[in-house]
């Protein structure tokens, strides 16, 4: 299950904060500032898929994540590779080095992180 646009912004907030109450998120958003029920509508939906909760503080809800950047971000990945690139890494990393406006050093430095993860194989 994926989040949408709306709902992967308030995980960035929630992600950053690793806690945070409804007042808390509101702040944190950019002008234009969404409504309170929006952002309520939001929380419960994500909530509902499973990549939130929250504890009770009275009648305050304190809003946490039940999943990491980085696991939601892989499996962001490794969907776009399935779907976009027949399942081929090899495909998706000529793409991602030719199709973007990669300098030679951050190409130079790409080519470190993969021959550091050949050595650790």
């Amino acid at each position: 299950m994926q989040l949408s646009k709306a709902e992967e912004q308030v995980m960035q907030l929630l992600w950053k904060r690793k806690k945070a109450f409804m007042k808390d998120l509101l702040e944190d958003f950019p002008a234009p500032k969404p409504a309170t029920t929006t952002v309520a509508t939001l929380l419960k939906r994500m909530n509902d898929k499973g990549f939130i909760d929250y504890t009770l503080h009275g009648k305050a809800r304190e809003y946490y994540t039940l999943v990491t950047k980085k696991d939601y971000f892989s499996k962001h990945v490794n969907g776009l590779i399935k779907n976009f690139f027949n399942d081929s890494a090899p495909q998706f990393a000529s793409f991602f080095t030719s199709e973007t406006n990669l300098t030679k050093e951050e190409l130079e430095e790409l080519r470190t992180i993969i021959d550091h993860q050949i050595k650790n194989k």
